[in-house]
């Protein structure tokens, strides 16, 4: 269940930092009853980014696959032997 703070508690910075820390998802601060800012350990944010990197890559490979723009394995292998003279 996400944790959801209000902004003023944002004042207690190690306490906020071990939140961060202990929590697997970010940390929502609310300004006035609604939704002001999302935090996270860096880890964490990291490893979003990384995960959002290889949807990336899955979407422009699925996209190629749509538009044909294949090659068979063999194809491929005989091109990068005769590219580096395996």
């Amino acid at each position: 269940m996400p944790q959801i703070i209000p902004i003023k508690d944002l004042k207690n910075t190690s306490e906020i930092s071990e939140m961060c820390h202990k929590a697997e998802e970010p940390i929502y601060i609310t300004k006035n009853g609604y939704g002001d800012m999302v935090i996270m350990s860096m880890e964490n944010y990291e490893e979003t980014i990384r995960r959002l990197s290889v949807y990336r890559e899955l979407e422009i490979s699925e996209q190629q696959i749509k538009e044909g723009r294949t090659k068979d394995a063999r194809s491929s292998l005989s091109s990068i032997r005769e590219k580096y003279g395996l």
